[in-house]
């Protein structure tokens, strides 16, 4: 089963109609189940629901073979504690999808680490999840002495303003 997830705060209806689409087309042969959100589209080719509780989340994100979601940090945190495939598509300003674009670059530097794959648009959806079949999540490692390093540079550029 394929999860995709949306988050609860902001709709991500793009995403839901883009991955609806793929099902009706027979691009997905895996059965796809949903956290939609507050958004209002509701899918026709997969079961959708708008919220879980966190029990029931945490149960399909554990039985789920890849997740298709938005690039928030807390779900790619989450695919990667897990060492689960990620595919995601960042929401964007534009759309009305979120308040600035910080996705757009946050799912960037995660691919290009190899963490996850994007789809920046709905078009490179259907290639992206060729690869997410198998695709393997390069797995994060924490590094505390360089957020340590970049944080004293911080605190000393501050001190340098004053």
């Amino acid at each position: 089963m394929i999860f995709l997830t949306v988050g609860t705060q902001f709709p991500f209806d793009r995403l839901v109609r883009a991955v609806d689409g793929l099902c009706e087309r027979g691009l997905l042969q895996e059965r796809v189940f949903a956290q939609t959100g507050a958004g209002i589209y509701h899918p026709r080719n997969f079961e959708a629901v708008a919220s879980l509780d966190k029990r029931t989340f945490d149960r399909h994100f554990e039985t789920c073979s890849a997740i298709i979601g938005h690039a928030g940090m807390g779900i790619i945190t989450m695919a990667l504690d897990n060492g689960k495939p990620l595919l995601a598509m960042p929401r964007r300003k534009k759309y009305g999808e979120h308040v600035n674009d910080h996705q757009v670059g946050l799912a960037a530097r995660f691919e290009k680490l190899g963490h996850m794959l994007v789809a920046q648009e709905e078009d490179e959806l259907p290639a992206k999840l060729e690869q997410l079949n198998s695709f393997t999540p390069v797995p994060r490692r924490p590094n505390p002495e360089m957020v340590a390093q970049r944080i004293a540079r911080f605190l000393e550029s501050l001190q340098a303003r004053s």
